[in-house]
């Protein structure tokens, strides 16, 4: 399987000739969906979905499905009939040829007096790859290969250290990581390499790594 890194939390899955990406939104390339077979979405914030360029894709090719949390499908399934999935914690499902299971139910706390939203985690391919989403979900599943997010308003680095652990996969890549100036980047390389206790990569926009 090949994993390419887009801006942001969106990365793209590449198997036997198919696509699926996974939150391909504000914070990332306006074409970070186009040519995907399937796509996914873990949550309604914008930086992981951008309902226009959401709605773009879909109607560029009509074969595209998406499979999504409630929140998300209720702004596009009455546009794309049959083609957008809701999906919770618990379920399975194959898309474009992947098979996934759906991890997770809850936005990680931002401050106490903001509401929660929903939040799933995709795991891919039985344990392929994982992508959280906003949450430090732990899948009752191995893990090969764990998309961390590293920088966010609602975590700090001691916090994705730990996950990396309990987690415990055999590689990490990052992810929402827009955040993060080149300056301290390099920090967090290094907390997360010698911390973590796996191995762990920064794939620059664009670049590609077989997982």
């Amino acid at each position: 399987m090949k994993l390419t890194k887009k801006s942001h939390a969106c990365v793209r899955l590449e198997k036997d000739g198919r696509t699926l990406v996974l939150d391909p939104g504000g914070f990332s390339e306006a074409d970070a969906a186009v040519g995907a077979d399937a796509i996914l979405v873990t949550h309604e914030h914008p930086d992981h979905f951008d309902e226009k360029r959401l709605r773009a894709a879909l109607e560029a090719d009509p074969a595209v499905e998406l499979w999504t949390l409630r929140s998300v499908a209720e702004k596009l399934s009455a546009a794309f009939p049959g083609r957008v999935h809701t999906v919770g914690h618990g379920d399975t499902f194959t898309a474009a040829g992947f098979d996934v299971q759906v991890h997770g139910e809850l936005h990680a706390v931002i401050h106490p007096d903001l509401p929660r939203v929903t939040n799933v985690g995709f795991l891919v391919d039985e344990g392929r790859v994982f992508h959280p989403g906003d949450a430090l979900t732990v899948p009752e599943h191995p893990v090969e290969t764990l998309l961390a997010p590293v920088q966010a308003p609602w975590n700090k680095i001691s916090e994705v250290i730990e996950y990396i652990r309990e987690v415990r996969p055999q590689r990490v890549y990052d992810i929402h990581d827009a955040l993060l100036t080149d300056l301290a980047r390099p920090i967090y390389d290094t907390h997360l390499g010698n911390l973590g206790g796996a191995d762990h990569g920064r794939l620059a926009p664009g670049a590609s790594a077989e997982v």
